[in-house]
């Protein structure tokens, strides 16, 4: 999936087309699911890639858009700013979405 995007709104409506659909946002027990309602840890996502954003008046407006499959075959997007973790989040997943 080598790709490159201008914007993140292209690349998530890119990836949606792609079966990307799912919206996962970062929780304190790992990622959630907001339509399915569940809760994945880190052992159970896949990391497929992630895109960098800056912003184009203020660096500060920048965000990384994250490709996610879960082990239960649910295929989405996770999107948040650079290091931004809360301290909440766990090692685990955290070291899971510090790709190289």
């Amino acid at each position: 999936m080598e790709r490159s995007y201008e914007t993140l709104s292209e690349a998530i409506n890119s990836l949606k087309l792609d079966g990307y659909v799912e919206d996962f946002n970062l929780c304190d027990a790992g990622v959630e699911n907001k339509h399915k309602k569940t809760i994945h840890n880190s052992d159970e996502l896949i990391v497929i890639t992630y895109y960098r954003f800056e912003g184009t008046t203020n660096p500060d407006d920048s965000s990384v858009l994250y490709v996610i499959e879960t082990t239960s075959g649910e295929k989405g997007l996770l999107v948040d700013a650079y290091g931004m973790y809360s301290g909440n989040v766990s090692q685990e997943l955290m070291d899971k979405l510090k790709m190289r």
